[in-house]
């Protein structure tokens, strides 16, 4: 069996063959119009032989097809192939302060299926992981019949454990190796952590199926209110729920679940989804629903920083005699805004947070500025209008051209930080090394 680089440093989830990850990729980028061989070649800077031999390691664990012929210069048609979406899933759980989302997805991130449930975050850790437990099973039940869910992880978990040659999972060996490592997502089971991903000779065959008909289960991604360390899958404070400090939530919940677990601030994992979904250049997507958090990205890239902590957009500081807020500072971002939706003050409350906003451009110089979350939900116009009104006022004072920094509704609505969730299962799959 391939072996995987089982340090702590950044490698640590790095697929062993990235080419094939990259070639994985441009596979999903094409749809279901597929891409040749051909082209493959010339996107990657792989040689003509290199990427068959990918490929046909891609078609043989079920994750490529044809998708037909396409007409040539010279010589016969090419074959173009297409990814194969329903190869694998993955489980996106949002928890926020009051209720549960979880989405299940296919390898292009297309919803599959969705559960929603009250939740109390303050309940405790075994009310909210037997919740979560609970909901998980009961999507994947109905996603893939009666019957097929908490069979479906053990099954999943076993058939990874039997190992190469009797039925293990290129796609769950791939993922819990390189992509979740010891580094960042090491909360799978031992068994789960096998070969690299799609590494040349890897001798695992077709995807294996949790039960029978049941697409291969990757893993669950969860994303909740921070703070928390991304790296250990460690809660902090959770701002308003301190009794989560140093809550192993990513452990407690590979061992009910049996399949990897990655754990996440609810802004980066909706971040991710943006930059997946086709988002570019450098943003700050800025959520404001029960509390309030950044998720940055930098050049196409989610930014955690040195301690996975980036983001406490909320706990800014901005009146040093302000009113007390949950994190125990006074006069926080969240704490000013909260205070003005409470009294049904939208104007003020667009006008706090986007004086966070212009702090936060004129610190790192973003493109964009996307709005997310219940509240701004509820009157986007007033937020985006509000919000630009203060980063416009600044790049007055600044002077130059252009004005300020533009701002808009993130696309993905009430499932966007769920579906973002799925993507930190599944972007490492396709070389996104920032999930």
């Amino acid at each position: 069996m391939v072996g995987v680089n089982r340090t702590n440093g950044p490698g640590a989830r790095t697929p062993r063959s990235p080419s094939a990850a990259r070639v994985l990729d441009l596979l999903r980028a094409a749809g279901t119009e597929g891409i040749s061989r051909l082209e493959l070649a010339e996107r990657t800077g792989l040689t003509p032989q290199a990427v068959s031999k990918i490929t046909a390691r891609l078609r043989a664990d079920g994750l490529a097809a044809e998708a037909g012929h396409r007409a040539s210069t010279g010589g016969k048609p090419r074959t173009v192939l297409r990814l194969v979406p329903e190869a694998g899933h993955a489980v996106g759980v949002h928890l926020d302060r009051d209720e549960l989302r979880a989405v299940l997805v296919d390898l292009t991130g297309t919803v599959a299926g969705e559960r929603r449930a009250p939740l109390d975050l303050g309940a405790g850790a075994e009310a909210v992981v037997t919740g979560v437990v609970r909901e998980v099973e009961a999507l994947v039940a109905s996603a893939f019949g009666e019957g097929r869910g908490a069979s479906a992880f053990g099954e999943a978990r076993g058939a990874s454990a039997l190992g190469e040659g009797r039925g293990a999972s290129a796609l769950r060996e791939a993922r819990g190796a390189s992509a979740l490592g010891e580094a960042r997502g090491a909360g799978a089971p031992e068994e789960v952590q096998g070969a690299g991903v799609l590494e040349e000779g890897q001798g695992a065959g077709a995807v294996a199926r949790g039960v029978a008909g049941a697409p291969a289960l990757l893993g669950v991604g969860v994303a909740l209110p921070g703070p928390l360390d991304h790296a250990r899958g460690v809660l902090h404070r959770v701002t308003g729920f301190p009794e989560w400090d140093g809550f192993p939530l990513r452990d407690a919940l590979a061992r009910r679940l049996g399949v990897p677990v990655v754990v996440d601030k609810d802004t980066n994992a909706a971040a991710l989804g943006l930059a997946v979904g086709g988002e570019r250049g450098s943003f700050a997507y800025l959520h404001l629903g029960t509390g309030l958090g950044a998720g940055l990205v930098f050049g196409g890239s989610v930014y955690r920083g040195a301690r996975t902590g980036a983001g406490e957009f909320g706990h800014q500081v901005i009146q040093l005699d302000g009113p007390p807020c949950p994190c125990g500072a006074r006069g926080c971002v969240e704490a000013l805004c909260l205070a003005a939706v409470a009294r049904g003050d939208l104007a003020e409350a667009a006008r706090v947070l986007g004086a966070g906003a212009a702090n936060l451009a004129g610190l790192l110089d973003i493109d964009l500025v996307l709005l997310g979350g219940r509240t701004v939900a509820g009157a986007p116009g007033a937020f985006v209008r509000g919000v630009g009104a203060v980063l416009d006022a600044r790049a007055r004072r600044e002077g130059g051209h252009g004005g300020g920094v533009p701002v808009r509704v993130a696309p993905g609505g009430a499932r966007a930080i769920a579906q973002g969730a799925g993507q930190l299962v599944l972007a490492p799959l396709f070389g996104r090394g920032d999930a």
